[in-house]
């Protein structure tokens, strides 16, 4: 079976299929309704309180201050950068979701978001791919040498192209292909082998979960990437999940930010602990971990303070606050991710190397990737750091950020090529 045949099966849903689950959703979705109501006239007043407001730690309160802590004055932190508006400045006009954006949206599958999202990067990657097959009409030196330009051109990275080259190069003669045209199968079956290698598919995509308690996710980054628009969005996914969700503030110095996150924990309908602004990100994160284990939350998403990588005072800050989290929860943080601007390019590349060095990264978010006509960025991060890209975000909508799937990732990429050689198929 051709590898763009397996994509095709594997993730377009006949539209049979899809009315009757649409159908199957509304029907659950008004008895949902219902118990919705019921249950918000019961619970509405412990929504209105449910954003903590915790004093400042006393002398002797157990949140160690090491050597390492900082005080630096507020606005001196980190250079404010141009980026997600939710995430960025807090403004009142475009601040944070909407009361629509919270409701549960028609759901689409996860094929149709990756194609939607990778629209810039396909229409750039897939018209060079076709000029290229029309120019060469046999597989030759110069054809690869041309190949590796295009594959540079969207950031996928000059290490993983030449692998990725080379490597089609061998499978090229492997199967005798002598047609261009049939090369198309083959550079996206690389791109998926590129990105897996030798790991499993689960454990590359999954977020980290604790077993026996409470779950924490850190998350780090420079400002403007989209990183408490992120917090916001996971929080509503996990809580539509059943999961019991507390978010704790600890970005204290950028203006706006705390708001900002407590805003999102109104509409996602979640726990918020948070500090005056200016205040101790430690002490924000370990009250946090105190609260989440009173009320038995499941998850706990800490925010840390946007950080330039060449800002060595913060990076000290970030390593105090991952051991106030080591010291309260065994074996915690279970995931540290960077939250990278996909349309930054290289420059999230490097912003990833330096992190990388200076804390446990365990996974990259990237977002924007819909804004990006660059997306092969995923897999030169993958590629030359080995660190898996855990979520993507493919639009503004609260459910679009979505699970790193390499396939779906690829079927996003030449959707347009499997459709047209579906089309070709149907005609003879």
């Amino acid at each position: 079976m051709s590898f763009f045949k397996k994509l095709k099966e594997k993730f377009i849903i006949e539209p049979e299929i899809v009315d009757e689950k649409k159908e199957d959703d509304i029907e659950s979705s008004e008895e949902d309704k219902e118990l919705e109501e019921d249950a918000e006239l019961q619970d509405s007043a412990q929504l209105e309180g449910e954003t903590e407001v915790v004093n400042e730690p006393e002398e002797g309160q157990e949140v160690e201050q090491d050597e390492g802590s900082i005080d630096e004055p507020v606005g001196e932190t980190v250079d404010e950068q141009a980026g997600d508006p939710f995430d960025e400045a807090y403004d009142e006009t475009y601040d944070a979701p909407g009361e629509n954006d919270m409701d549960v949206l028609q759901e689409e599958s996860i094929a149709s978001k990756f194609k939607k999202g990778l629209a810039k990067t396909r229409n750039s990657f897939t018209t060079k791919i076709n000029d290229l097959v029309a120019k060469y009409r046999t597989v030759d030196e110069d054809f690869f040498e041309e190949l590796e330009e295009v594959l540079i051109s969207a950031d996928v990275g000059v290490n993983a192209v030449m692998e990725m080259i080379e490597e089609l190069e061998m499978e090229v003669k492997r199967r005798n292909i002598k047609d261009t045209s049939q090369v198309k199968e083959v550079i996206s079956e690389k791109l998926v082998e590129l990105y897996y290698g030798e790991e499993t598919e689960e454990s590359i995509e999954e977020l980290s979960q604790n077993p026996d308690g409470l779950t924490i996710y850190l998350f780090v980054g420079v400002n403007g990437v989209g990183k408490t628009t992120t917090i916001g969005k996971l929080a509503h996914q996990l809580k539509s999940d059943g999961k019991k969700v507390t978010l704790a503030a600890g970005d204290t110095f950028r203006a706006g930010a705390i708001d900002q996150l407590d805003e999102w924990g109104k509409r996602a309908g979640v726990n918020v602990i948070k500090h005056s602004e200016g205040s101790d990100p430690a002490a924000v994160i370990y009250d946090g971990i105190k609260s989440a284990k009173s009320k038995d939350a499941d998850v706990l998403i800490c925010d840390t303070a946007g950080r330039l990588q060449n800002k060595v005072n913060l990076m000290n800050e970030l390593s105090k606050v991952k051991r106030v989290i080591e010291r309260e929860v065994p074996g915690a943080p279970h995931e540290v991710l960077l939250v990278l601007d996909a349309t930054t390019g290289q420059n999230a590349m490097s912003q990833a190397k330096t992190f990388s060095e200076a804390t446990d990264v365990s996974g990259i978010v990237l977002t924007k990737l819909d804004g990006t006509a660059k997306g092969g960025i995923v897999l030169a991060i993958r590629n030359e750091l080995q660190i898996p890209v855990k979520l993507v975000g493919l639009g503004e909508k609260v459910t679009d950020l979505e699970t790193f799937d390499a396939n779906a990732f690829v079927y996003g990429l030449f959707a347009d090529m499997i459709e047209e050689q579906e089309t070709e198929q149907e005609e003879l």
